[in-house]
């Protein structure tokens, strides 16, 4: 019964300082990066999921627009739209690739990969599409938390990364944003440890 107490004591007390601190600000501020981009051969939009519906998830969106934007200001001249069928058969890069024309970027410099469904995945898909083109230096869209990873993934892939963030989670001041940020830092910390138990990292 007193283990239990402590037990409960430490929950009580962890969610107290995750929801009513400042200390989700202070992860977050320390894993926000704001690179300098530069021009590169192709712009590589990791996958973030779908609604069961078919439509994007938010992330997925806001990746996607990221990268499109990043496309407009000719940064480079291909984009590579990733993401995997859902349980309907849905391709998220499908679907994504739809939108991506739709806000403009012309089919000749749309590539797009229904295959991957982890990070390390999409790295090895990746490479098998650009590398024979020639491209090495790639400007990678995806979360901030999600970055430092990503980024490891495909430099041990053969390409050079120009990390180009895209704002997926962001901070508020009340206990449930808090919560989202710790929540979402958690999920890949544990990630990490993952990908370094299976020698990938």
């Amino acid at each position: 019964m007193n283990g239990l107490r402590v037990l409960g004591a430490c929950v009580t007390a962890g969610f107290l300082v995750a929801a009513f601190t400042p200390l989700a600000n202070v992860l977050h501020a320390r894993a926000r990066s704001d690179p300098a981009l530069e021009a590169a051969g192709a712009i590589v939009v990791l996958g973030a999921g779908l609604e069961g519906d078919g439509v994007l998830g938010e992330h997925s969106l806001r990746r996607l627009v990221h990268g499109v934007v990043l496309y407009h200001r000719a940064l480079a001249p291909r984009l590579l739209v990733l993401g995997a069928p859902n349980r309907q058969g849905i391709a998220e890069a499908d679907v994504r690739a739809q939108l991506a024309a739709e806000l403009g970027v012309p089919a000749s410099a749309l590539l797009v990969e229904r295959g991957g469904h982890v990070t390390a995945d999409e790295a090895v898909l990746s490479a098998r599409r650009l590398q024979p083109q020639g491209v090495r230096r790639i400007l990678l869209v995806t979360g901030q938390y999600h970055m430092p990873r990503a980024r490891r993934l495909f430099e041990s892939a053969g390409f050079e990364v120009v990390p180009a963030p895209a704002e997926e989670v962001g901070v508020d001041r009340t206990p449930e944003g808090r919560l989202h940020v710790l929540r979402a830092l958690a999920t890949e910390a544990a990630a990490r440890l993952y990908n370094r138990a299976r020698g990938r990292l």
